[in-house]
């Protein structure tokens, strides 16, 4: 067993003590611990051309696959930018679209320009993504947070076809005033890996967290109604993409804070 992400002292010995409570979570049926947790999400911008990513990689696979935090049932995807791709090797799962997201989030926390790996909790927190401590410290206080209720219900129209995704978001909690509070849906797949032929990362075999494939805005929350969203919509996925380690992911965020008020996520059935 290797630690040599997390660090010395008190963490280190937490995370040695949680791992043997938490591993019951890592099974098909949610358990108690999970159900009562809070969800927080996760966003790691990354790359596979950067030297400093892998341990960040590596740290938000610890924290989803084990959920070391207390009271967290934490939501995490990679979000991999493509202003990387360049000494000869192209980030395979690299987007632009989540480099403009990363562009929003510098301009939310007043920040200088964009850099990897970075480490952003529900929209409220940010650092750079293989520090143990500041992630512990972010999620537990995530946890403490009041959330938006966001039920989820998947289905599968036909054998390999789309996903029915029915999605039932309670009323708003604590919503800034005067902000729009949208709705996302995102494809978020696991297992991914590349073995790296060029560029600053080369000769390495790199395996990931949860990586987004997709995310898409689908409404937005009403804040003066008890059932602040309601929808049942369709899920299309890629030809590449494994079914059964997709997972679909819905969470409300405000337009202009950025805050996370909510997620939830599912496994794809079929």
């Amino acid at each position: 067993m290797k630690f040599s992400l997390f660090g010395v002292g008190c963490l280190l010995i937490f995370f040695c003590v949680t791992e043997v409570s938490v591993a019951q979570q890592n099974t098909a049926q949610p358990t108690p611990q999970t159900l009562s947790a809070t969800p927080v999400l996760v966003e790691l911008f990354t790359s596979e051309g950067c030297s400093t990513c892998p341990p960040a990689d590596s740290l938000l696979a610890r924290l989803e696959d084990k959920q070391p935090i207390p009271g967290a049932l934490i939501i995490a995807f990679e979000e991999h930018v493509d202003y990387w791709n360049h000494d000869g090797w192209f980030d395979p799962y690299s987007d632009a679209e989540w480099t403009m997201r990363q562009q929003d989030y510098a301009a939310v926390f007043k920040s200088e320009g964009v850099y990897t790996p970075q480490m952003v909790v529900d929209g409220q927190s940010q650092f750079i993504g293989s520090g143990i401590n500041q992630a512990a410290k972010a999620i537990s206080e995530g946890a403490q947070r009041v959330k938006t209720e966001v039920s989820l219900t998947s289905a599968v129209a036909r054998p390999n076809g789309p996903a029915l995704l029915t999605i039932k978001i309670a009323k708003l909690a604590n919503p800034s005033e005067k902000d729009t509070v949208d709705v996302w849906l995102a494809v978020a797949e696991s297992g991914l890996h590349s073995a790296v032929t060029a560029g600053e990362n080369s000769g390495k075999n790199l395996h990931h967290a949860s990586v987004l494939r997709s995310l898409r805005k689908i409404g937005a929350a009403d804040r003066t109604q008890p059932v602040s969203y309601a929808t049942t919509v369709n899920v299309k996925f890629k030809a590449g993409w494994k079914r059964s380690s997709l997972r679909l992911v819905v969470f409300v965020q405000e337009r202009k804070s950025r805050k996370i008020l909510g997620a939830a996520s599912i496994a794809v059935d079929g």
